[in-house]
């Protein structure tokens, strides 16, 4: 306790909640172009172009946060938590990405319910992107960032309840086993993605939890 009220009177460096705040501004649009990738406008291969751009952007934010986090005296808050936070937020943009991909090369067409789950990626990446500024007096935002939490994970559960409707519909159509299983991994994926942003809220509670 004593250590840690004599830093807390020390002056901290708080260009990592800029680079949080800045990496989470890529991921929004980016997810904006997973969900639109899956809209059937035949501009699937633009759209993943423009994620993989946004994804080098914040692989570039991710680098500077971890070399930063080995030449800071003081961090906002511990090292490892600052580490797991910007993995976590690199982690969404890059299964974007890579999600992306392999929905071009399989080929198989989206279905409402794949569409519903990338639009609460949408909605997820905004909630994280409009709480990160907060980082910067947690103690004053305590509330404000609880509710990105329960919002956060309310809409990881319509995605879970989104992709257990669309595998009850794929399952009981009388396409090919493995055609079912290919559009299976579709959903798997999309979902993981949505699963992401809860990741990277369980990080943020974790050091709300150790601030407050």
């Amino acid at each position: 306790m004593l250590m840690h009220f004599f830093r807390s009177l020390m002056p901290r460096d708080q260009k990592f909640i800029e680079r949080f705040t800045e990496h989470s501004k890529l991921i929004v649009p980016a997810a904006e172009e997973f969900r639109a990738l899956m809209s059937g406008d035949g501009n699937a291969e633009r759209h993943a172009v423009e994620i993989n751009r946004l994804e080098d952007a914040a692989d570039q934010i991710t680098r500077e946060t971890i070399l930063a986090i080995h030449r800071t005296f003081v961090t906002p808050f511990d090292r490892s938590q600052i580490l797991d936070l910007i993995t976590a937020l690199d982690d969404t943009i890059d299964l974007m990405k890579d999600t992306g991909r392999r929905m071009i090369r399989y080929g198989v067409g989206f279905t409402a319910e794949m569409q519903g789950m990338a639009d609460c990626a949408v909605r997820a990446t905004t909630e994280i992107r409009d709480a990160m500024p907060l980082l910067r007096s947690i103690g004053e935002f305590e509330q404000q960032l609880t509710t990105m939490s329960v919002a956060v994970r309310g809409i990881e559960s319509e995605a879970d309840e989104l992709l257990d409707r669309g595998l009850r519909r794929l399952f009981a159509g009388d396409q090919s086993a493995g055609y079912k299983l290919t559009v299976e991994k579709v959903y798997d994926l999309v979902e993981a993605v949505v699963d992401r942003c809860e990741d990277v809220v369980d990080v943020i509670d974790g050091i709300v939890v150790e601030q407050v």
